[in-house]
């Protein structure tokens, strides 16, 4: 029986090609865009360059502003919420836009870990929150002293016992008096601009200090928002260390009062001189600051329908956008109110209240803590420069959200004269200037 043979098909091709070799795969570089950015002035960044507007959440704010900001280093360590920010700016590690990145062991490696790469000459950036800034505080209490420009961004939450991770600034208030540049961060623009705005300022020569940017964990961080940004082509110059108030660290050269300094570890007149001095100039080199804040930032605060105003709501951080609701309810409800927002925590801005709640019959200070640090430094600040009746409150903690209507509720009880509900009257100090009462006022605050 003969046997069918089947002609091969053809392919339309050459029988030697019928294996074409396989080309070479072109790899991208992944770091392509990042070198394409190129470096502008600060002046042109923030005052001049036109800006597009994304809807994003805080932690992305906070990476978009480190895209743009020229960061050498940035050491990270996971703690809610502030750990989705650090994971972003990991991103922008691979993709070029910051040249380290790794994840430290604790809080009080990584902060030491950032004060060596700030004291290297390298441009630092970091993020922590609640029990983590609280572990990182003596690392973070130590960087004003030893001049070192850092920015680093608390995501507030609750710290105290039982523990949880709700939002709570009281942390702020153990940041306030370490020496370094405090912000108060309203919403995702506010975290944008601040950020990028702290590495500018804080490696300034006369002031070479840490910045930190705060803001209220959650409410900002996993919220979104409208942020106006610069082109992510642009980014700020590199750090110049040696334009630095003290050199940066080598074998020969220590860069500040560090501890192997050794009149410091004597126990007379001189060491307690030379560690007095040195506090003195850590503190000057803040006020120094308030300058730039007003040149990068525009200002310290802001104020809203202050002139003329019987009644002015001072306040920070997302308590800030609750009054500005309050605001508009008073408003409709025919009382002439006003809103200032303070910005700036360090350095504070007494100069710009004295001026601006001179006139006003009511003060009303909401916040975001129990131990109402913001309502002290208002008190502190206008003593003597306005008979205004202060309400140190209402103060809602542990998490918890604040109602448009307790701020209301005390506006109009404290023009009435009405007796508050939600805040102690020890934390209230009346309209004529009294030593008593300020006094108790001030131990219950």
């Amino acid at each position: 029986m003969s046997e069918t043979v089947k002609a091969p098909e053809t392919t339309g091709q050459p029988a030697d090609s019928a294996v074409a070799a396989a080309k070479p795969a072109v790899r991208k570089d992944p770091h392509a865009e990042a070198k394409r950015q190129r470096v502008v002035t600060p002046e042109y960044l923030f005052l001049e360059a036109p800006r597009t507007k994304e809807f994003i959440t805080g932690s992305e704010a906070a990476k978009e502003a480190i895209r743009r900001s020229n960061v050498d280093l940035a050491i990270a360590y996971p703690i809610t919420p502030q750990s989705e920010t650090m994971q972003l700016v990991g991103v922008l590690y691979g993709e070029g836009y910051v040249k380290e990145y790794y994840r430290g062991e604790e809080e009080v490696g990584v902060m030491a870990a950032i004060a060596g790469g700030s004291r290297a000459g390298v441009r630092c950036y970091t993020a922590t929150a609640g029990p983590g800034t609280l572990r990182g505080l003596e690392g973070i209490a130590s960087w004003p002293g030893h001049r070192l420009p850092v920015v680093a961004m608390f995501t507030c939450r609750v710290v105290n016992a039982p523990l949880a991770i709700q939002p709570d600034n009281i942390e702020v208030a153990y940041l306030l008096n370490c020496g370094m540049i405090v912000f108060h961060a309203e919403n995702q623009q506010d975290m944008y601009d601040f950020t990028l705005a702290g590495f500018t300022i804080s490696e300034k020569n006369d002031v070479t200090l840490p910045v930190g940017v705060c803001c209220d964990g959650f409410f900002v961080t996993h919220a979104r928002g409208y942020v106006r940004m610069q082109d992510r082509s642009m980014k700020l110059p590199p750090r110049e260390a040696w334009r630095g108030a003290v050199p940066v660290l080598d074998a020969e050269n220590p860069p500040a009062r560090l501890s192997r300094d050794a009149p410091v570890q004597k126990s007379n007149f001189m060491a307690y001189n030379i560690h007095a001095v040195w506090q003195q100039e850590v503190w000057a080199a803040v006020e120094r600051s308030r300058k730039y804040i007003n040149q990068y930032m525009g200002g310290l605060l802001t104020a809203e329908n202050v002139e003329g105003a019987e009644a002015v709501i001072i306040a920070s951080g997302s308590a800030a956008a609750q009054s500005r609701e309050a605001v508009r309810i008073c408003a409709e409800k025919g009382i002439k109110i006003g809103l200032i927002k303070i910005r700036s925590l360090r350095p504070f801005p007494t100069q710009e209240l004295r001026a601006l709640c001179g006139n006003a019959k009511l003060i009303v200070v909401p916040e975001f803590n129990y131990v109402g640090w913001l309502a002290k430094e208002v008190a502190t600040a206008i003593y003597g420069f306005s008979k205004a009746k202060i309400i140190g409150g209402p103060r809602v903690y542990g998490g918890q959200s604040m109602p448009v209507e307790l701020i209301v509720d005390e506006v109009e009880s404290g023009l009435t004269g009405k007796k508050s509900t939600n805040v102690a009257q020890s934390s209230v100090m009346g309209g004529a200037v009294n030593q008593d009462d300020v006094a108790h006022f001030m131990r219950s605050i």
